[in-house]
């Protein structure tokens, strides 16, 4: 039986999981989750799928795991990928994990959710400033620390790297341009180039063009 993940294109959590399961080589499949309709805040799908409400989750047998971070170091541990090599690489990996979660992929992903799925006159625009400003200060320390390395952590890729690129292959506008960002540029462009890599919508079901 092939692992389930239950996911939509548009998010950038599910992203990093299925991701992972792709490059990694492991037979999966998307079940999707019609987020825009409002199914992960129904009783049924936090009976029966998550209490918390989000995606991803994935499915592999008896078991079910939540949170993309969670999900991708089961992964590793199963399989063997992208975990690190040594137990200084493993902390590593964790520590931008944790610092990707709080510092890019939350904001990253509230300010696209603003500037283009919200209905355009409900947009807060200060609150997308401010996010936009805490993201720059963001991408000045991965461009920072990318620069004169090919990937984050180590010397191939790992978790770090599936955390972090996430929300930065999305072609909706929130702020990023790659061409500001030489080093970011280069690693996103040398990770696309890796056997397995998708873009997001042609890795999950879901589509902002489903919705038009």
């Amino acid at each position: 039986m092939s692992i389930k993940l239950y996911c939509f294109g548009e998010s950038g959590h599910s992203y990093k999981s299925a991701l992972a399961l792709e490059m990694a080589g492991i037979e999966w499949a998307p079940v999707f989750v019609d987020f825009f309709s409002g199914s992960t805040r129904g009783d049924t799908f936090r009976s029966d799928v998550n209490e918390m409400g989000e995606c991803p989750v994935l499915v592999d047998g008896d078991l079910t795991l939540s949170q993309s971070g969670v999900i991708q170091q089961y992964l590793s541990e199963t399989y063997g990928k992208f975990g690190g090599k040594t137990p200084e690489e493993k902390r590593e990996i964790l520590r931008w994990q944790l610092w990707d979660n709080h510092k890019l992929s939350s904001n990253a992903g509230l300010c696209r959710f603003l500037m283009n799925f919200m209905p355009a006159g409900n947009r807060p625009a200060e609150v997308i400033a401010f996010l936009q400003g805490r993201l720059k200060a963001t991408y000045a320390i991965l461009d920072k620390h990318l620069d004169g390395r090919d990937w984050i952590v180590g010397g191939g890729v790992t978790n770090a790297d599936l955390t972090c690129c996430s929300y930065l292959y999305y072609p909706e506008p929130f702020g990023f341009d790659r061409a500001e960002w030489p080093h970011i540029d280069a690693w996103l462009s040398q990770l696309s180039a890796q056997p397995g890599w998708k873009a997001p919508y042609d890795l999950m079901p879901g589509n902002p063009s489903d919705r038009a």
